[in-house]
């Protein structure tokens, strides 16, 4: 088994791509080791020292490290850990765990935009974000602010906020006349 590592925008979060399915459909995000229990492949990452966050995709992993800790020492447990647990057969996500869509379901009179939202969301931004080891979801709509919360390597990227108001406050904007800013959320 050979897996490949890339970097993100966030220093902090390196993607791990073991070329085969991690989830077959959604994300699952892990921004604790106490928020690992329904799987034994988020177990076993956080088991190694350092190790800050963990975030699966369709076919990858980001890894999110303390400022402390240096990839050169990190990166090499990490790479067997994932290795060990792919060849031992173990499942990803334990029975009965559904991968969410991300989004929050939101219903009254702005269902319609909020539809809209999610529709560029999941054809636009959430492709290009996966790119980079990460996800942004939907979280809610009020008053024409969109609140979006931000996963995997997404979370705490220093780019990340560029990213929100230059990118994707403008194409919401652009295509949606009800919005008129694009705000984080903190998990």
């Amino acid at each position: 088994m050979f897996i490949q590592t890339e970097s993100t925008p966030n220093p902090a979060t390196l993607k791990f791509l073991p070329g085969q399915t991690v989830l077959d459909m959604g994300t699952a995000d892990f921004p604790t080791a106490e928020a690992a229990g329904k799987s034994p492949l988020a177990q076993r990452i956080f088991a190694v020292e350092g190790v800050t966050g963990v975030f699966f995709g369709t076919d990858f992993v980001t890894v999110t490290k303390e400022d402390a800790t240096e990839w050169d020492h990190l990166k090499p447990s990490l790479l067997g850990a994932i290795m060990e647990h792919f060849q031992s057969g173990q499942p990803v996500m334990d029975e009965g765990h559904t991968a969410a869509s991300g989004h929050a379901e939101h219903s009254g009179e702005d269902a319609e935009v909020v539809g809209q939202i999610k529709e560029l969301l999941d054809s636009r931004v959430r492709p290009a974000v996966a790119q980079d080891g990460g996800d942004i979801t939907f979280h809610g709509f009020d008053r024409g602010v969109v609140y979006l919360h931000m996963q995997g390597a997404c979370a705490g990227c220093p780019s990340s906020t560029l990213t929100l108001k230059m990118g994707i406050e403008n194409l919401l904007r652009h295509y949606i006349p009800e919005v008129t800013e694009v705000r984080p959320v903190a998990q």
